[in-house]
């Protein structure tokens, strides 16, 4: 006997079919969530079907994200066999089949049937090191995102109270730059308390700098705040807004600050991080993004395996004396 069993894997629950060789199901399928209740009746299963068939079964499920990580870890760590399948495989296989009918039932069936007919890789535990690098850098790219909306919408509100107040600092994101306009949304609150007043403040919030930079940035301040044609405010709601925004960018630069950090100290321990860096173009970032998102590098055995990986495999189109990539 050839006994294997398969998952048709969704959030919080997955669809179970077992095999005792080819062609032949063991049983009708059944579903199980994703909770140790769910899991140990899936244990106690897989347990039926080892003492019927004298074979430890194997597991096969797609890919789904992160919804099959918990079933991974808890096989895993129980000594199982786990074939993690690409879905673009599985859907190949699916495809070949002239009735088109989808349901989790038939797809944890297709999973068993395809088992018998490929030659799968049984799935290789990725570090620990790597899978944090992966996950810090993919936040990092949520975050900063959402950072790059924020700092439109923040825009399109300044363009609607002070203008003007572009150029006044080098870097208009930086911390001095928009703790200081939290503090003087508007020309007419520059105006009211006066150049020096903003120039003790400017020094407070920055002290590495010197006083006379502070009275220079106080200086351009007020020529900026008499050139706004803002010179009030009508809808309080603008500044509502500015505020809540210039907050939440402070407040999500401390956060990629500190993703940055820890992908740096992750990524210095692995010897490729400085290699994959001699790449002119290639910086800190996407060095640690590169690694982490290959993994271990011996799961390839050919660079065209690499390069398929990658997605940048060119594909072939020939037809009689036609030929293009």
């Amino acid at each position: 006997m050839n006994p294997v069993v398969s998952l048709d894997v969704a959030k919080g629950e997955s669809q179970v079919q077992a095999f005792l060789d080819k062609k032949k199901p063991y049983q009708g399928s059944f579903k199980v969530t994703h909770t140790i209740e769910g899991l140990e009746t899936l244990f106690q299963f897989l347990r039926e079907l080892e003492n019927k068939t004298g074979i430890k079964p194997p597991i096969v499920l797609e890919s789904t994200g992160h919804y099959h990580t918990p079933v991974v870890q808890y096989f895993e760590e129980r000594g199982y066999l786990l074939i993690v399948v690409n879905p673009l495989i599985s859907y190949r296989a699916k495809s070949s089949s002239l009735r088109k009918v989808k349901t989790d039932i038939i797809d944890a069936r297709h999973l068993c049937e395809l088992y018998y007919k490929e030659d799968l890789e049984p799935y290789k535990k990725r570090g620990i090191q790597l899978l944090n690098l992966r996950n810090l850098s993919r936040q990092h790219e949520n975050i900063t995102g959402i950072y790059v909306q924020t700092k439109l919408q923040f825009q399109a509100v300044l363009d609607q109270v002070f203008p003007e107040y572009r150029g006044v600092f080098g870097d208009l994101y930086s911390v001095v730059s928009l703790l200081t306009l939290l503090e003087f949304p508007t020309s007419e609150d520059i105006l009211a308390v006066g150049e020096e007043t903003v120039a003790n403040r400017i020094n407070e919030l920055c002290p590495s700098r010197s006083k006379k930079w502070a009275n220079t940035q106080a200086e351009k301040l007020t020529a900026a705040s008499a050139r706004n044609p803002f010179q009030r405010t009508l809808y309080q709601s603008h500044i509502l807004s500015l505020e809540m925004y210039i907050k939440m960018l402070i407040e999500y630069q401390k956060h990629l600050s500190k993703f940055e950090d820890e992908i740096n100290a992750l990524a210095k321990e692995i010897e490729e991080y400085k290699i994959i860096q001699s790449i002119p173009g290639i910086g800190e970032k996407i060095a640690a993004t590169i690694i982490s998102e290959i993994g271990e590098i011996d799961r390839f055995n050919h660079p065209k395996k690499l390069v398929a990986f990658a997605g940048i495999d060119p594909s072939i189109f020939e037809s009689g004396k036609f030929k293009a990539q």
